[in-house]
């Protein structure tokens, strides 16, 4: 193995895999290395969704609106395809209180530009069949997208490689090597690797390679717990989640009627290219457990049959459970370390790592080559969680 670069990309699924393959078409000297291999973590276990309306207006809403720009050509600039599809998605809404905070939440995403929604539970019916009859609306968004994240990844890394990138995988990478400040390597189990500038995009495991160099970083593992079934027709149409996990955050008064407050359950239902259905999920704190369980499998079956009856009777094949990247105020760290020169951050996109992928790679390059979309990450660095840079409001919304 070659042990320079000009960037050492540390991590390779859909965040790590997008980064590396923006630095190669700049023409930069590049060297992916991950543990385990292409999407083999949380890019490989989790749901399709390129979701909007989720998103809350500000910064969130900004950068997901850049990257669903970036998607609606993504399959011609990487010469594969990625199941990529604009079917439009919606959000369920059970009851009087989630119909409240939901119409004020759909005011301030109009009012940001966001094409959305809010229409009755027969619109609903009529636009996905088989959704409950006690529904007493839904929002509808025609900017959802969907697509696959592990053959997003994969493509990415081969356009990556197609302009000279080098792809190494088995390579544990156990710390950041520095001189005085400056971050100039990576140490890893075959030996170090030298480099001008180092990006870290290994999700929750970020943390513990940067604290190598005495930077903190608030992310945690978050579990989050899925169902996949057989094959089945054409039965879901776009994305669909549920109001009760998004009321809860704008209004914590919610939060505490939840009936699995350990589990935080919400549902998150898409269909594959394929006809298999991705039925989730959960979010939970729980450490590094990478393992299902009964509980929160029986959990996501309930509220998904509750609002989704015409999934009666269908098999399930397989479950599986994804790590993904927590942080306090739901916005990923995107940006230099500014006590370590040499080092860039591209990790805790949580639930949004899917959605945000491209445009993260194009603001990581513009970062280290030069750019406009360099200014995008303003505000996203590690520096923001230092004590006093984030008002309660905002450590809330996650």
């Amino acid at each position: 193995m070659m042990n320079t670069a000009e960037v050492v990309v540390v991590g390779a699924g859909v965040i790590g895999t997008s980064v590396a393959y923006r630095l190669a078409e700049r023409g930069l000297q590049v060297l992916l290395v991950d543990r385990s291999g292409i999407a083999a973590g949380t890019s490989g276990a989790c749901d399709q969704a390129i979701l909007l309306q989720s998103k809350k207006p500000g910064r969130h809403l900004e950068l997901a609106r850049a990257s669903a720009q970036v998607y609606e050509t993504i399959e011609d600039e990487l010469e594969a395809g990625v199941e990529y599809q604009r079917q439009g998605g919606m959000i369920l809404i059970e009851t009087e209180e989630q119909l409240r905070v939901m119409t004020s939440f759909v005011q301030q995403q109009r009012r940001a530009g966001l094409s959305v929604d809010l229409i009755s539970g027969e619109e609903a019916r009529r636009r996905q069949p088989g959704l409950a009859a006690h529904l007493v609306g839904a929002t509808w968004s025609a900017e959802d997208a969907q697509v696959n994240p592990t053959l997003l990844a994969f493509a990415f890394a081969r356009a990556a490689r197609r302009h000279g990138a080098r792809l190494h995988f088995g390579v544990e990478v156990t710390g950041l090597i520095s001189e005085g400040q400056r971050v100039i390597g990576v140490g890893t189990d075959r030996g170090p690797i030298m480099a001008d500038q180092v990006v870290l995009a290994s999700g929750f495991e970020t943390p513990a390679l940067a604290v190598s160099v005495g930077r903190d970083l608030p992310i945690r593992p978050r579990r989050g717990q899925l169902l996949i079934t057989e094959a089945t027709r054409p039965m879901i149409f776009g994305d669909i989640l549920c109001a009760r996990y998004i009321a809860s955050k704008l209004d914590p008064t919610l939060a505490a009627k939840a009936a699995d407050p350990g589990l935080g359950v919400g549902l998150s239902l898409g269909q594959t290219a394929s006809g298999n259905l991705l039925i989730g999920g959960t979010r939970e704190m729980v450490g590094a457990d990478r393992s299902t369980t009964m509980e929160g499998l029986r959990a996501v079956v309930k509220h998904a049959l509750r609002l989704v009856p015409a999934l009666s009777g269908i098999r399930v094949i397989r479950t599986i459970a994804g790590l993904r990247p927590f942080t306090p105020d739901g916005l990923p760290i995107i940006g230099r370390d500014p006590d370590h020169p040499g080092l860039i951050l591209a990790a805790g996109h949580e639930g949004d790592g899917i959605a945000l992928a491209p445009i993260t790679g194009l603001m990581v390059v513009d970062l280290i080559a030069g750019g406009p979309l360099a200014a995008m990450a303003d505000g996203l660095g590690p520096e923001r969680f230092e004590s006093g840079n984030l008002s309660r409001a905002e450590l809330g919304w996650r």
